[in-house]
């Protein structure tokens, strides 16, 4: 499915990012990297050129803040003049740092919104105009189980999340007449660098709810959002989140009381109130 074509994966030097750009170059496609280190970016180019098949495929980066598009447009512009339009675009950037609630700021809230929603608004706005005049393409994006379940702790992360969700119905609906498909994906915790990060600050009541779901490995993930995207799936659930979007949707009453079982029950054990 990817011969010949191109895939661009915003925050492909690592993660659940690099795991799909390996996939797609394995799988005969060629594929651009987006991030903003240039060392980690060279490294992740070696790993991921391993999997090529033939001369004819190529791996590319681009170094640069996803989120600033004043200075991604002319890069990407660039390598579309020398490559090609990428027919695919995988957003994978985003981040998180969990806390409780009273330590958070606003500041805390835009710097999340930042760079997991608009890091994913302005790779969309820079190759939508190639897309709408071809009328093709398949966009990509990477969402959570956060994305439709609220959770303690995630409250700088959870709305970031939902926003992707509304954004990806928005232009699933819009873009119709254009061709151009849309995916939006709901990856459960996933043993990755950001992962790593945000165990720094989370919640231990967090930790403890989330260690039930279990952890999955980006190279797992990877394969099934390209196994459900070429049957055109909208949504694309991995894990246990097909069955919580399905309890939370019609079943809203129990959702909600096992998740506060559950909280209850990770303050109990960690000798906390739970007289509420």
């Amino acid at each position: 499915m990817f011969d010949g074509k191109i895939a661009m994966v915003v925050g492909g030097s690592q993660g659940i990012g690099k795991s799909i750009a390996k996939k797609v170059v394995q799988l005969g496609g060629c594929v651009c990297i987006i991030a903003r280190r240039v060392e980690i970016l060279k490294k992740a180019v070696k790993d991921i050129e391993e999997f090529k098949s033939n001369n004819e495929q190529f791996v590319e980066m681009i170094s640069c803040d996803a989120t600033d598009i004043e200075k991604l447009r002319p890069l990407i512009d660039n390598f579309i003049e020398k490559k090609g339009i990428p027919y695919y675009l995988f957003n994978c950037v985003g981040q998180a740092f969990p806390d409780y609630i009273e330590n958070l700021k606003l500041d805390d809230f835009r710097k999340t919104m930042d760079v997991n929603y608009y890091g994913v608004v302005a790779p969309i706005l820079t190759l939508l105009p190639y897309y709408m005049k071809e009328k093709t393409g398949h966009i990509i994006n990477l969402s959570s189980e956060a994305g439709f379940l609220g959770l303690m702790g995630y409250s700088t992360y959870c709305p970031s999340k939902f926003a992707i969700v509304g954004l990806s119905e928005c232009l699933r609906h819009e873009l119709k007449p254009y061709h151009i498909k849309i995916s939006v994906v709901y990856p459960v915790d996933t043993e990755t660098p950001g992962f790593e990060q945000e165990n720094r600050t989370k919640p231990e009541e967090l930790k403890i709810i989330s260690a039930r779901a279990g952890l999955m490995k980006p190279d797992e993930v990877a394969n099934i959002i390209i196994k459900k995207m070429t049957k055109n799936k909208f949504n694309i659930f991995i894990g246990a989140s097909g069955f919580h979007n399905w309890a939370k949707r019609h079943i809203p009453w129990f959702a909600f009381s096992e998740l506060d079982k559950e909280l209850k029950n990770a303050r109990k054990k960690l000798g906390k109130d739970t007289n509420y």
